[in-house]
């Protein structure tokens, strides 16, 4: 994958494509947050790569780094809650089959700037759209003021056809970013990752911890988050699983604020890795949380901690049997 600055944009490329990639050329276009890169997101990228293919354009995923809640709203508005980290989304895009992901440095100054601007300058100028592919409730540009329709009144103007996907449910439920928020604060992970499609991913840095596992013969990897605005589900123990030098190991996560050893009341992320011996300090790792176990609770004493321990590693092994 090539990194390139243009413009105050970075654009990721796929394959043999380069920087010249950037300059206007014929492409199939769908815009974006895709936080989470959920079913209903990958519906839309899926459809507009394959209009790319049937027309031969290039197909281009555009979405903003930092999210646009956190520049519009500032830091008193609290965290995000981001379900994807950048890296994350770029990871999940290459299953899509998209030609070139295209990052807009999202600022107050390009917040500021009208739809009409950011379609002719961006999308038009610098993209080459020839056909833009969006949902039913895509809004963008200053207030959000930039539609569908609004598409559709430049399109005849500057050549370019747009299509708008219909809502798609699940079950009487639309696709929502932040519908997979509220499962995942309510420790609903099993029905998050229906709505995603995929199981939740965290990611982060082996760094060293206190080493209280290992002394209660439960050894852990404690994760330094690659993004500190990601989304942690509900405090709790969890079914995960990760892949180590090309191997799966099933994992028994907690998440929260270790109540039994610590009073700092910061949530973090620890993982026993069962089978797996290694050293792993400093290595990057991404888990797949697939199920809530039971609620965080402080125990009396280590002991104690580790008897539960051991009924919580017996039950995420009934589950992977």
């Amino acid at each position: 994958m090539r990194i390139v600055e243009y413009d105050n944009h970075a654009v990721y490329g796929y394959g043999s494509h380069s920087p010249a990639d950037i300059f206007p050329t014929p492409s199939a276009v769908t815009i974006g947050s895709f936080d989470g890169v959920h079913q209903g997101h990958r519906r839309i990228i899926s459809r507009m790569v394959a209009i790319a293919e049937q027309r031969g354009l290039r197909s281009v995923v555009v979405t903003f780094e930092p999210h646009p809640r956190r520049v519009l709203k500032g830091p008193v508005a609290g965290p995000v809650g981001l379900l994807t980290t950048l890296e994350e989304k770029i990871e999940l895009l290459r299953s899509e089959h998209v030609d070139l992901f295209f990052v807009v440095r999202f600022t107050p100054d390009f917040a500021s700037r009208s739809s009409e601007d950011f379609i002719r300058n961006v999308l038009v100028k610098v993209l080459g759209a020839k056909s833009i592919i969006v949902g039913y409730d895509h809004a963008f540009g200053h207030n959000r003021s930039g539609t569908g329709k609004t598409l559709d009144s430049l399109g005849q103007e500057l050549d370019f056809d747009v299509e708008v996907l219909d809502e798609v449910l699940i079950g009487n439920e639309h696709f929502s970013s932040t519908r997979i928020r509220q499962l995942l604060e309510s420790g609903m992970i099993e029905e998050a990752n229906e709505f995603l499609g995929f199981p939740y991913m965290i990611s982060g840095r082996v760094v060293e911890g206190e080493k209280l596992g290992r002394r209660i013969g439960f050894p852990t990897v404690n994760l330094q988050l690659s993004q500190e605005e990601k989304l942690l589900p509900r405090a709790g123990v969890y079914l995960a699983s990760t892949v180590i030098d090309a191997q799966r190991f099933m994992v028994m996560m907690n998440i929260g604020v270790r109540p039994t050893v610590s009073s700092e009341g910061r949530k973090t992320v620890e993982a026993h890795i069962l089978g797996y011996c290694g050293n792993l300090y400093g290595a990057d790792i991404s888990f797949s949380v697939l199920r809530f176990i039971r609620e965080e609770r402080k125990f009396a004493n280590l002991e104690e901690l580790k008897q539960q321990l051991e009924k919580d590693k017996i039950t995420v092994e009934l589950y992977c049997e």
